[in-house]
């Protein structure tokens, strides 16, 4: 059995998110895989470590929201076998709303092994921030 390249676990990754897929999406994580967002909002932590940690908070959020596709697909390999950039594009809906949400991101991704150990994820954090009330509620906080 062949181990996935990087930018095949990364196609997976945008994939199974496109489809809210959040057990598959957290499989593609090492178990101590590590998410770093450098320019995470207030009241959400720069750094989450472990699979099982990240499959719980993807699991948390999803009542809030419900993707339908990803777009533009733009994947970089870079001189670092391990390591991809994705630009994309997530669309879909809030839940409690029914909003339309559109989310960019570009995440910096490092695959090793068919799984990814660390990911620093930039996303666009006004688009979020129309929503904050919305995932807050869902979270209970």
């Amino acid at each position: 059995m062949s181990v996935a390249t990087p930018r095949q676990v990364v196609e997976r990754f945008l994939q199974a998110s496109a489809e809210n897929a959040w057990d598959d999406v957290a499989d593609l994580y090492a178990p101590d895989a590590v998410i770093e967002i450098p320019f995470a909002p207030p009241g959400i932590p720069e750094r989450f470590e472990g699979r099982e940690g990240h499959r719980a908070r993807f699991k948390a959020v999803a009542p809030a929201r419900s993707f339908t596709k990803v777009e533009p697909l733009v994947l970089w390999e870079t001189s670092d076998p391990e390591v991809v950039i994705a630009e994309y594009t997530l669309h879909g809906t809030m839940t409690r709303s029914g909003r339309p949400l559109v989310s960019s991101y570009v995440m910096v991704i490092r695959v090793r092994d068919g799984l990814i150990v660390n990911s620093r994820d930039y996303g666009d954090n006004l688009a979020g921030a129309e929503f904050r009330d919305e995932i807050a509620e869902v979270l209970g906080r």
